[in-house]
């Protein structure tokens, strides 16, 4: 049978792991490059190939999405 201390050990040593995740998660989060993909139709659909970015981020931003310069601006 399990004893007090055990589960003790057992819990603590769970709730590190799990702790370690979260901020192992979080790194891997906030250093992420973006995808560039959200712009390529945007440049594709375009007659001279070129969009400024007021389309892209309203582009993003209508679809769902959000964007680092829409980001930036709010703060």
């Amino acid at each position: 049978m399990i004893t007090d201390n055990d589960l003790h050990r057992l819990a603590v040593f769970l709730g590190s792991c799990a702790m370690m995740l979260i901020v192992l998660y979080h790194f891997l989060e906030v250093n992420a490059k973006d995808d560039e993909d959200d712009t390529v139709p945007a440049t594709k659909n375009s007659k001279n190939g070129s969009t400024d970015a007021a389309s892209r981020t309203t582009s993003t931003a209508a679809a769902g999405g959000s964007s680092r310069q829409n980001q930036d601006k709010q703060v």
